[in-house]
């Protein structure tokens, strides 16, 4: 039997290098991990068809994303929005006229619900407001590309999947303060308060806000399933269907690291979306995914493989505001 051929986007990235050793574990796939713009520029439509011709893929699984946190999103929205929209409008244009496409896998982003959206979050309530503004130019980017899979399956009869998975973490996420997300950000200003021996840490936001966070390897499962079960194209939720706020989660990575001091929030800084908390009900019944890393487990070992690669990011110490 011939195996089928993976073309990851983003494979050199936190969630791609998961999804990469996933698959290739699985000895049904040939899989092409594709490291950023200097192997393709997906902006480009040209160099999208050329992938395309080049490799003659069976399936893409496209992780390529314009992200950051909070403060990355208010900095960059166009080009947020306009990076993340063409990236995935050439390859899903490209795609169509390939025609031999067999499965196209889409990672979406919780950004793309709006702000007040009732908890837990279910996939019919995508469309009912705009999202939360700090992080709507890449929402509204990939909430587009949705209706883009939708419209394309109706049309042309693309087969593919849609999957929206919550906020992401465990061992080689970004810990540079430029990109980084809540949890590597965390652990980061705390250690530097350890290292420097400061009796204080303040984090952004009120700390009142919540969010879901999925363990990278069970993000990278959820995307497997995706890869080999056949669904309609309109988005599934991926998560663990429980939330933390972000005040608890600091004081949780407090007492993992060992710290003594206090750890405080400046409540003049924006929280973003106020809570985050998805129904994942729709994943275990079409995906048959369930999410098995608890929150506790999963930070033990981040923060154990942090330690262990620390020397790569001291340098950050100064630039943490």
């Amino acid at each position: 039997m011939s195996k089928s051929k993976v073309i990851i986007t983003g494979g050199s990235g936190f969630l791609g290098k998961a999804v990469n050793k996933t698959l290739k574990d699985n000895l049904f796939y040939d899989v092409v991990s594709l490291g950023g713009k200097r192997d393709y520029d997906l902006t480009n439509q040209k160099q999208v068809d050329y992938l395309y011709k080049e490799h003659e893929p069976d399936i893409i699984v496209h992780l390529a994303a314009k992200v950051g946190g909070i403060g990355a999103n208010k900095g960059n929205p166009g080009l947020f929005l306009y990076e993340n929209l063409v990236m995935g409008m050439n390859l899903i244009e490209t795609a169509r006229k390939y025609g031999k496409l067999k499965k196209f896998v889409m990672i979406g982003t919780v950004c793309a619900y709006p702000k007040f959206t009732p908890v837990p979050f279910k996939e019919e309530d995508l469309w009912n407001g705009y999202p939360e503004e700090t992080n709507a130019p890449y929402g509204i980017a990939k909430k587009t590309l949705t209706e883009m899979l939708i419209a394309y399956n109706d049309q042309y009869g693309l087969n593919c999947t849609n999957l929206i998975p919550v906020n992401m973490y465990g061992p080689n996420d970004h810990f540079d303060p430029a990109i980084s997300h809540v949890i590597p950000a965390i652990i980061l200003k705390i250690d530097k308060a350890i290292d420097k021996k400061e009796g204080a840490v303040e984090l952004w936001g009120t700390g009142k806000a919540s969010r879901e966070f999925l363990y990278i390897n069970d993000c990278a499962e959820a995307i497997k399933k995706a890869v080999e079960i056949d669904t309609t194209p309109h988005p599934i939720n991926i998560g663990t269907g429980s939330e933390c706020t972000i005040k608890d989660l600091a004081n949780k990575i407090g007492r993992m690291m060992n710290y003594e001091g206090y750890v405080g929030f400046n409540t003049n800084s924006l929280d973003g979306q106020p809570r985050r908390c998805l129904d994942t009900s729709k994943a275990s019944k079409v995906l048959g995914f369930e999410a098995k890393t608890d929150l506790d487990r999963g930070l033990h070992d981040t923060i154990s493989w942090y330690y262990k690669n620390k020397e790569k990011f001291v340098d950050y110490f100064d630039h943490i505001q």
